[in-house]
């Protein structure tokens, strides 16, 4: 597990590559999908931060979120302040929060 610094691009240049990725897909406990992260300009950033929680947590519960939202440093920040600007953030902040874990499934290319 990374250790994160308070720069997202530094974090993000530690995080396993995510090539081969066509999108991630949140899944809840009934077996929805309630999300979808593509792996395009915009998102690839969101697309590496939950793929890289997957891989060290399994699940996207309270204690993946609250990394997550570590390893998103200043974005997490500016999502606090801007509720809306930055969903991927948003839902991490959720589930922290006390929403309902998820289930993170690759979809490969």
């Amino acid at each position: 597990m990374i250790q994160p610094s308070n720069v997202f691009t530094d974090n993000l240049a530690q995080l396993p590559a995510i090539e081969g990725i066509e999108r991630i897909d949140l899944v809840d406990g009934k077996g929805a999908v309630v999300a979808s992260i593509e792996n395009k300009p915009g998102k690839q950033g969101s697309l590496a931060v939950y793929h890289y929680l997957l891989k060290a947590f399994g699940t996207l519960d309270a204690r993946a979120a609250g990394h997550g939202l570590a390893v998103f440093a200043e974005h997490t920040a500016d999502a606090r302040n801007r509720p809306g600007a930055h969903p991927n953030v948003d839902r991490l902040l959720e589930i922290e929060a006390g929403a309902e874990a998820l289930r993170i499934e690759v979809v490969a290319v």
